[in-house]
């Protein structure tokens, strides 16, 4: 599986999500509490973009007229129906054993463990000396 830098850490903040395109797929990455989980950005039932959804949380019934609320924000409801998807493993809410968004694993590495590409930048030192850049050759 070939890796793909798609954001820092810090452009998707909590509770947030960010489209990105990756090897000419549309991906919605969720930030859930610093963790990172990304699902294909179409919703299986007409495709609408999921990244255009609304976070929502969990809601579960044991009886008629009693509703217990979990799982805040874990959760994306399509923009144009209403259909609700797991962020975490993209299982339907609405048809659990036939519908699902393909999820993909996200993960978070530090930049000095991306490899390098094959092509480097000559770089020099650069420091401030009063009010000038000085570059040293």
């Amino acid at each position: 599986m070939v890796k793909h830098v798609v954001a820092r850490c810090l452009d998707i903040g909590e509770g947030q999500q960010k489209r990105v395109s990756v090897a000419g797929r549309d991906i919605c990455v969720f930030n859930i509490k610093g963790s990172f989980f990304a699902l294909l950005d179409r919703c299986p039932h007409e495709g609408a973009s999921l990244s255009h959804g609304f976070r929502v949380g969990l809601v579960t019934s044991s009886s008629p007229g009693c509703f217990q609320y979990s799982r805040e924000s874990e959760m994306v409801k399509c923009p144009w129906h209403g259909w609700e998807f797991d962020i975490k493993t993209g299982q339907s809410w609405c048809a659990p054993k036939k519908v699902r968004v393909r999820p993909y694993p996200a993960d978070v590495e530090s930049g000095d463990d991306l490899v390098k590409g094959p092509y480097v930048a000559d770089s020099f030192p650069v420091s401030l000396d009063g009010q000038y850049v000085v570059i040293d050759l």
